[in-house]
């Protein structure tokens, strides 16, 4: 099983080899996606975990059991092709592609399956065609 997750911490969490652990205690393949730890060192860490379902129920566990809230990844990049001028800024800050441009035609597309939720593509597109879409899900087991 793949599921992305994020995952809150404090200053005192962030201090634990989380991801050493996750890999070797719980033989979880681990992408991490996206960190922000403040002054004050608490955060979150945004990450993709492959395994076993037991593995992943039992490296979230793990997790829980120290005290980070987790979270199933609940927010997604929205492109809106009707907004969108074709000018290629969006493309070129996109790290997975999931924002490409095609050289024949010069347009466009976005793949969300390849999206990582890194934003990079919201602060340079000057129409706003892309946006942050948040679902509510319940927290992961």
């Amino acid at each position: 099983m793949k599921n992305r997750i994020v995952c809150y911490f404090s200053a005192a969490q962030s201090e634990q080899p989380l991801i050493y652990r996750l890999v070797r205690n719980y033989d979880l393949i681990v992408n991490i996606i996206k960190a922000d730890i403040n002054p004050q060192k608490e955060g979150y860490l945004v990450m993709e975990v492959e395994g076993s379902r037991e593995q992943y129920d039992q490296g979230v566990e793990f997790l829980k059991n120290l005290g980070i809230m987790v979270e199933p990844l609940s927010e997604t990049v929205i492109w809106e092709p009707e907004t969108c001028i074709q000018c290629g800024a969006c493309a070129s800050f996109c790290p997975t592609e999931a924002l490409a441009i095609d050289r024949a035609t010069m347009e466009v597309s976005f793949e969300n399956s390849r999206c990582v939720v890194c934003e990079m593509c919201l602060d340079c597109c000057p129409t706003r065609a892309i946006k942050l879409y948040f679902e509510i899900k319940e927290a992961a087991s």
